[in-house]
């Protein structure tokens, strides 16, 4: 394990026995060094994990954090674990900036098995998985916001490309309006939340048909798919 960066997927909800192999636990157990995305659900991650969180160095990773010091236990011939709050390092995170300077610095990067909302949501959706692209957030403005939906569908046309968007939970309902306002009948969305959870929902219709049901989210993290 020394001097390797393992990049962690943490759960979505669900319990550490429930959403990561039994592998990727032991190497997590065995971990004193982490660069984390936020500290408190980090600390509840590990001690969920099985792990002392006490006896654990943990350093907050953000989008413009000194990444020297979060390198020192890698050049002091140690592994060190990132996590992103929830799901896969890297992936809608700021962890791609560490993992990008362990490359520089000629450090051995390995990923972990674990959930990734993004490709669980594309797996259920039954939309094009040949073509697909995450596009991340979308603008916040009402007016940039359905200009990049109308881009992304003309996209996902033109291409036969699935688009893949995200957005915070207390947004989610604002987003699905946006979509379902903006696109063209024919244009297929899913709709994916709570991913993992209990309360797991996965839906894929025509814009048409989201019309008609007027569907709401509420506060749940949800990924949004959709192909023209």
């Amino acid at each position: 394990m020394a001097g390797v960066l393992y990049a962690i997927p943490t759960p979505l909800g669900a319990s550490p026995e429930e959403s990561l192999p039994a592998g990727v636990l032991l190497t997590v157990r065995a971990l004193r060094d982490f660069a984390v995305e936020n500290a408190k659900s980090a600390r509840a991650f590990l001690a969920a994990a099985g792990c002392d969180p006490k006896k654990a160095s943990i350093r907050e990773l953000g989008d413009e954090t000194d990444l020297a010091p979060l390198l020192a236990p890698l050049r002091e011939g140690r592994a060190l674990g990132l996590l992103s709050e929830a799901g896969c390092p890297g992936l809608a995170d700021p962890g791609a900036r560490l993992v990008a300077a362990a490359h520089r610095e000629g450090f051995r990067v390995m990923p972990l098995v674990g959930p990734s909302a993004i490709v669980l949501a594309l797996m259920a959706s039954g939309l094009q998985g040949q073509r697909f692209a995450f596009r991340g957030y979308l603008p916040r403005e009402r007016g940039e916001r359905e200009r990049r939906i109308r881009e992304l569908e003309a996209r996902s046309h033109g291409e036969r490309e699935t688009q893949i968007v995200i957005e915070t939970p207390y947004r989610s309902d604002a987003l699905l309006q946006a979509l379902v306002r903006t696109c063209a009948p024919a244009t297929l969305l899913c709709v994916a939340t709570d991913l993992t959870l209990p309360t797991e929902s996965v839906r894929t219709r025509p814009i048409a048909r989201w019309r008609e049901a007027g569907h709401t989210i509420g506060k749940r993290p949800t990924v949004f798919l959709l192909l023209a």
